[in-house]
């Protein structure tokens, strides 16, 4: 995958609260927690390995659309999801608070 390839695609584990993704053998992935209609974005790790590549923006994206889908709010605990969603404004009105 090169910086200018399509991002990976991004599969849903509900069950254990995790999105994830393989690119050239390694795996990203992030977690969340589920508290009442809220989506808590506890985690995104990305093997530095396929780092820069736009995988963790991949995940954030997927995790974000299917809160969106689902009528969640969302809580950016971890850092990343933070700073994607302040440069993505079009999510501003998932946050929670």
């Amino acid at each position: 995958m090169t910086p200018d390839a399509p991002l990976p695609d991004v599969h849903h584990d509900p069950g254990a609260h995790r999105f994830h993704t393989q690119v050239d053998g390694h795996e990203a992935e992030l977690l969340y927690s589920l508290r009442d209609d809220r989506m808590v974005i506890n985690h995104t790790g990305v093997p530095n390995q396929i780092g820069g590549r736009g995988v963790a923006a991949a995940l954030v994206k997927a995790a974000l659309d299917h809160a969106r889908a689902q009528g969640w709010r969302v809580v950016p605990a971890c850092s990343y999801s933070a700073a994607y969603i302040e440069r993505h404004p079009e999510y501003a009105e998932l946050i929670d608070g």
